[in-house]
């Protein structure tokens, strides 16, 4: 296969609302540059980008497919990337190697939530932007409406260069206003006849190859002299200007098609080769210390690896782009976060599934090996003696969570290997046991995501599983301060026990004072792993307990906050002041200590006003103004505390503060409520006291499975 240089190379992602027409208009580019020699049909599962069983199964893009094209002495890579959010992990991915993104628009519904939310993670990347307006022939299409709603979300530097002459069943022609050329396409779409622009049609594309001009000329003080000088610009001025605009994130062109005809998808991809930026024309790559990082061949080899996937029969796929250098087959790497060595043993460039290898990659093109031992997603190999870490992807905190449940007992093991692989692959999918909870909990970006997770269990791995609601981190605590004491006193013949523990508890606040009632003899502050402190009281006078019998009491106040007197769950930020006690010179030893202390704390706790606290979360949820009521509504059921609310472009923001016990499935409930045309995202913000009558229902719950 040939090899290009970094100027001849072009990196695009295909970005878009669910159902906009990515994956046709992918099968559009790679047919039109002869790369297959029919078109697949997502229906008929034939296409190259959707071709895992679970995307033939529901029909949709569920992972991020590189393929490429050849298209008139330039490489395309092309990634087709899912609609949906709940799989945000591949879209984030792909745009962090993309140098320019196409976002699909459907000609029918304009800009949807999905773009929205899409564009919020192309303003992180700061990426250039061409809008293909698809779906040009649908019977309710309408393109006007499509472009105006893409400019009043925008801005100004939404550039049209395109637009249908007739649209709906008979679309068929496209006016193009930087050439100033009619396509007239036939009936079965593919090369189109080039014609002038009828008379009819003259004065409006005049006009707007004007305004084009002019959006051309204003990127280059150059330019804008040539044209304030000639009137005009030529179509290889009129290219410099819009390449020069589109880096500067001062033009998105918009061209229009239909990707089902496969009409329009030639010409933008003439656009993508003479326009669009390169690697080495595009932003660098920045470092985790700042630095940049041109896409330059002559400097040492460093790739970044943006995706890894596990294909059965084949292995683990890791798909990279060589940021700067060169690769071969052979080549040994260092990884940075790792310090390990790897040896590149196969270089491929993708399509779909198939595999063509290669010799070599250059700095800015898109790769894929196998058998890596222990690089992942979100990592740097780099030359030997050239330390460097590329800046990682910053992945979003996950919406929804599940508790995971073997159906064999034997399988526990097996399925916690299996999910560690699958975070590897996909860091958007968080895994984790819970000693507190005791459970295995996955959590991830919404239900299709979980949905996706289980299906890989099930059918690819063949570990069945439940997923089933978790249980939620209560923290407990205490309002007032309490006395208790506590005897334990066993005997059994032989040497007994016997420690008896006199001890007082307090509410714990930063900065408090130490008790003065007390001779403190000794003093523990001691940080808890699960949030809050610990202060222990050392108040022993007279040796009526032996020093050596203090890390005992300790021990058994530890033990007993790891497991709350209320549910169970683990105590915070409470003091304990041990102040008497008695102990037998033969009785007495760490065990009996341990198990007063322990029964004093729990007595003591009891008797000051336990309270249990709750995770809240932080929600920000995106929504248009017209569902605002219905989903106010439903919050308000999930006891919400509203924060604020604000506007982001055409949608409304609702923050709030919100239970975690409340947002069990919270995004399935959203997307229902919205049609899909709502998100959120979410963050632990605090732990807050549980109202009474939930805390006295949760109580009884302990209760009663306690004497179960």
């Amino acid at each position: 296969m040939k090899i290009f240089d970094g100027k001849h190379i072009k990196n695009i992602a295909l970005l878009g609302a669910p159902k906009s027409g990515k994956t046709l208009l992918a099968e559009d580019m790679i047919f039109e540059a002869g790369i297959t020699h029919r078109r697949g049909t997502v229906e008929g599962k034939s296409t190259v980008s959707d071709y895992h069983d679970i995307e033939h199964e529901r029909e949709n893009s569920i992972f991020a497919t590189t393929m490429h094209t050849e298209w008139r002495d330039y490489k395309i890579n092309i990634i087709d990337t899912p609609g949906f959010d709940d799989f945000v992990g591949e879209m984030m991915s792909s745009l962090r190697v993309a140098d320019t993104c196409i976002m699909v628009v459907n000609a029918k519904h304009g800009v949807e939530v999905g773009t929205e939310l899409i564009w919020n993670y192309i303003d992180r990347f700061s990426k250039p932007v061409i809008f293909a307006i698809n779906q040009v022939d649908h019977p309710q299409a309408n393109f006007e409406d499509a472009l105006r709603g893409i400019k009043q979300r925008f801005g100004n530097a939404v550039t049209q260069m395109q637009y249908p002459v007739s649209q709906g069943e008979g679309f068929n022609e496209i006016i193009d206003l930087l050439k100033m050329t009619l396509y007239r396409f036939p009936p079965e779409g593919g090369k189109p006849e080039k014609l002038p622009i009828p008379a009819n049609e003259k004065e409006k594309a005049e006009r707007l190859h004007n305004e084009l001009v002019e959006k051309a000329a204003e990127n280059d003080e150059k330019l804008m002299e040539l044209y304030f000088e000639k009137g005009t610009l030529d179509e290889d001025e009129m290219r410099q200007g819009l390449k020069t605009g589109m880096i500067n994130r001062e033009v998105f062109p918009v061209f229009c098609m239909s990707a089902k005809q496969n009409m329009g998808s030639g010409r933008m991809m003439s656009f993508i080769d003479n326009v669009a930026p390169s690697p080495q024309e595009a932003k660098p790559e920045i470092t985790e210390d700042g630095k940049e990082v041109p896409f330059d061949t002559s400097k040492p080899t460093v790739l970044f690896v943006f995706k890894s996937h596990f294909e059965p029969n084949v292995g683990r796929l890791s798909f990279f782009k060589v940021i700067s250098g060169e690769v071969n087959t052979a080549t040994e790497l260092i990884n940075s976060q790792t310090g390990a060595l790897e040896r590149i043993p196969h270089l491929f460039i993708m399509d779909g599934k198939t595999r063509t290898p290669v010799d070599k990659l250059v700095a800015g093109d898109i790769g894929a090996t196998i058998k890596l031992k222990g690089t992942y997603t979100n990592q740097t190999l780099h030359a030997k003696g050239h330390e460097i870490t590329i800046n990682p992807i910053e992945f979003p905190e996950p919406r929804i969570r599940t508790a995971v449940v073997a159906h064999s007992k034997g399988d526990e093991e097996k399925i916690g290997e299996v999910l560690h692989k699958i975070h590897q692959e996909d860091p958007t999918l968080l895994v984790k046991y819970s000693k507190e909870l005791r459970q295995l909990i996955i959590s991830g970006q919404g239900e299709m995501h979980l949905t996706v997770c289980k299906w890989y269990l099930d059918n690819v791995y063949q570990l069945h599983t439940d997923f089933i609601t978790p249980r939620i981190s209560y923290r407990e605590t205490i309002h007032r301060p309490a006395d208790a004491h506590y005897r334990h006193k066993k005997q059994s013949g032989g040497a007994g026990q016997f420690g008896e523990v006199y001890l007082k508890i307090e509410p714990y606040k930063e900065g408090m004072p130490d008790p003065t009632e007390f001779s403190i003899r000794g003093k523990e502050e001691i940080d808890l792993d699960w949030g809050g402190k610990l202060i222990f009281y050392n108040c022993i006078v007279g040796g009526v307990i032996d020093a050596r019998f203090i890390p005992s009491i300790l021990k058994g106040v530890m033990e007993k906050m790891e497991e709350g007197p209320i549910t169970g769950s683990y105590v915070r930020d409470v003091r304990v002041i041990v102040y008497d006690g008695k102990m037998h010179p033969v009785d007495s030893n760490d065990i009996s200590f341990k198990i007063a202390g322990m029964m004093a704390f729990k007595e003591a706790f009891m008797n000051a006003e336990p309270q249990l606290l709750e995770p809240m979360y932080d929600l920000e949820i995106v929504l248009p103004e017209e569902i605002m009521g219905e989903v106010m509504g439903d919050l308000q059921t999930r006891r919400s505390i509203i924060m604020g609310m604000d506007t982001k472009g055409n949608y409304q923001v609702i923050k709030v503060k919100t239970p975690l016990a409340e947002l069990d499935r919270y995004s399935t409930t959203l997307r229902s409520l919205s049609q899909g045309r709502a998100s959120f995202t979410q963050k632990m913000a605090e732990f807050a006291p549980v109202p009474y009558e939930i805390q006295k229902k949760l109580a009884s719950k302990m209760q009663e499975a306690e004497t179960v």
